[in-house]
């Protein structure tokens, strides 16, 4: 390769490396700066899907102008050369503090998550997930300030998109989401857990999950909830330690929404740890970033700037006092109490919803209100953190009086969370009976509610429904408003869901038995159909395999077949130094092995163009399809 690139950056020094490049410090010669130049690996660049990429990267990732993301500046191609130009960052991974600190304190943590949820954000305002946030890909600037690199794997999407093939997953497998690992369709919230995975690693010194392959700690992250920080390292604010648990949530949903949403969190919990104080949260250890200790201190902290823009006023610059300046002292003092009370109050507020103090979440048991007015049913709710609504219009009762609760949903003692919202009707007494509308509900309640009003009930069919769950009422006879008389039956016809329903996802699940399997599919209306092994690199008894695929709409009824994962066979891995390429290629397809990456490097006690060194070593027990990696000499300049 030549020293100079596209006859202007001078290649200077090899700054790091990763799966797909290897980055360089340059010379710009014509705006005369340094820049960092990442350049493809050559094995790849007859690799069209690589090269489409790359080329994604550079046109993704140059859009993007923020603080917190390192900036591209140009992007170019010269013969089979493929390269992007980059801001030149001054400082080193987050992954060198946290080996350095072995865990970083919570204030520190709260301030780099902060600043790469702003980065990601803008990144997601402009269609691109980044798909590799990890400590190695964030910068630590020498006045602490945290930069996203690497967008060599994102890609611009409309809404959604989706890992077509799971041996191709690209990212670290450490920091992966659940839905990254299954192969399955990758929106802004994947970036959300990896963040939050970063944030486990900052506070604890350690990754959530770790295993012997890539494979195992994929399937930790599908199917284990991540732990709490805070049971594992004292001193971290339960605020903090929820925020994490949310963010990397194995299901998308329960994750936040956006990067905007847990940036608010994050700035939350900022102010609540800072109006608490460090006291609070006892046991935790001063190990700032600091600058005097060579490592980068967190930013912005405008606390400590205003506390260094006060002026101390000497103790001999006394003034003589008036009556004015009483008057004055006492209004201010009472301004100052009054705001004081104010910040109290809200300080309140923010430390329960954000779980230092109080009981945000739990669940309560609903109350009986039924037989009580409207107003004393509110009360009861309320005091158990529960909301109340009524219906529109009330319904006959042969038993309730007229303006009493005739029915609640949900019912008494059932187990829901504080906030939740308890519907009722209320009784328009021993009236003109009127049949009340039934559809959602279930059996029980409905039955519940027509005898409450002197009506039976008697079950029709089970009928298809695109609006209405499976096991509640789709349809009813008489309808609803109907005038009838005491008595009378009501026939309710009962949902069975939609005609067509999707197939579930079984592929990942642990195979225990046809009968367990059975049962899954039946909650969707399917039956499980042929079942075969394969070997696989998966845990031996997941499937791997399904179909139809899952996602598929199809009619009830229809036959899912699945193929599970068995152990592949074991082989003893060939020596292949001295070898060429094509030989090592030739002794490890023989085993029932391939190669896996290929790196070039200087090595003068070898011969050009042969293997120095090999991964797995020679003569270790290895599954046949497994990759090894080469090195493989070349002469030195």
């Amino acid at each position: 390769m030549s020293k100079l690139l596209a006859g202007r950056y001078e290649l200077i020094e090899k700054i790091g490396e990763g799966g797909m490049a290897v980055v360089y410090k340059a010379k710009d010669r014509l705006l005369n700066r340094y820049v960092a130049i990442k350049i493809l690996r050559p094995e790849f660049t007859q690799d069209e899907q690589f090269l489409d990429s790359f080329k994604r990267e550079s046109q993704a990732a140059a859009g993007l102008q923020h603080p917190n993301i390192v900036s591209i500046y140009d992007v170019g191609r010269t013969g089979n050369i493929n390269f992007i130009v980059m801001e030149l960052v001054d400082g080193r991974p987050l992954s060198d503090f946290i080996k350095e600190k072995g865990h970083l304190d919570y204030k520190t943590t709260i301030d780099i998550a902060k600043q790469m949820a702003s980065a990601l954000s803008i990144a997601h305002k402009h269609q691109i997930i980044h798909r590799d946030v990890k400590p190695h890909n964030i910068m630590i600037t020498s006045d602490g300030v945290a930069k996203l690199t690497d967008f060599g794997i994102a890609r611009a999407v409309s809404n959604a998109t989706m890992v077509a093939d799971t041996s191709k997953i690209i990212g670290s497998v450490h920091y992966f989401s659940p839905e990254q690992a299954r192969g399955a369709y990758v929106d802004e919230r994947s970036d959300i857990y990896s963040l939050g995975i970063v944030m486990f690693e900052m506070l604890t010194g350690r990754v959530p999950f770790d295993g012997e392959t890539p494979v195992e700690v994929a399937l930790k992250h599908i199917n284990d909830d991540v732990p709490s920080p805070a049971k594992l390292v004292p001193g971290i604010p339960p605020a903090l330690d929820k925020v994490v648990l949310k963010a990397t949530d194995k299901y998308q949903t329960e994750r936040y929404k956006s990067a905007d949403e847990m940036l608010e969190a994050l700035k939350n919990v900022e102010f609540v740890t800072q109006m608490v104080g460090d006291r609070v949260f006892a046991g935790e250890k001063d190990n700032k970033l600091r600058h005097d200790e060579n490592v980068v201190a967190p930013v912005n902290n405008k606390r400590e700037d205003r506390e260094q823009e006060m002026v101390v006023v000497p103790a001999n610059s006394k003034k003589p006092k008036s009556k004015t300046d009483d008057s004055k002292k006492k209004k201010k003092i009472a301004i100052i109490i009054g705001i004081a009370a104010a910040a109290i109050l809200i300080l309140f507020g923010i430390l329960y919803v954000s779980g230092i103090i109080g009981g945000g979440g739990k669940e309560v048991v609903v109350p009986d209100v039924k037989g009580m007015s409207y107003s004393e049913a509110k009360e009861v709710l309320e005091e158990k953190g529960l909301k109340i609504e009524k219906a529109d219009e009330p319904i006959a009762s042969q038993k309730i009086e007229k303006g009493k609760i005739v029915s609640q949903t949900p019912s008494k003692n059932s187990k829901v969370k504080k906030g939740r919202t308890v519907r009722v009707i209320l009784s328009a007494g021993n009236t003109e009976l009127k049949v009340p509308d039934l559809k959602g509900l279930s059996y029980n309640e409905a039955k519940t509610l027509l005898s409450e009003m002197g009506l039976q009930i008697s079950k029709g069919d089970e009928v298809d429904s695109d609006s209405i769950s499976e096991g509640l009422i789709a349809s009813q006879y008489p309808a609803a408003k109907t005038k009838v008389d005491k008595g009378d039956i009501i026939t309710v016809n009962i949902s069975r869901g939609k005609k067509d329903a999707v197939i579930p996802k079984l592929v990942g699940t642990k195979f225990t038995s046809e009968n367990d399997i059975s049962e899954i599919l039946s909650k969707y209306g399917y039956k499980l159909g042929k079942v075969s092994y394969e070997e696989s690199y998966e845990t031996p008894g997941t499937i791997i395999k399904q179909s139809p695929d899952a996602g598929t709409t199809a009619e009830k009824k229809t036959t899912v077949d699945i193929v599970i994962s068995k152990a592949k066979s074991k082989a003893t891995v060939p020596n292949l130094t001295g070898m060429t390429y094509d030989q090592a290629e030739s002794a490890l397809q023989s085993l029932g092995f391939s190669i896996g990456r290929v790196t070039e490097e200087e090595n003068n006690g070898f011969t050009a163009g042969t293997v120095f060194k090999q991964y797995p070593a020679a003569n270790s027990e290895y599954q046949t399809g497994s990759t090894v990696d080469i090195w493989i000499a070349k002469k030195g300049e």
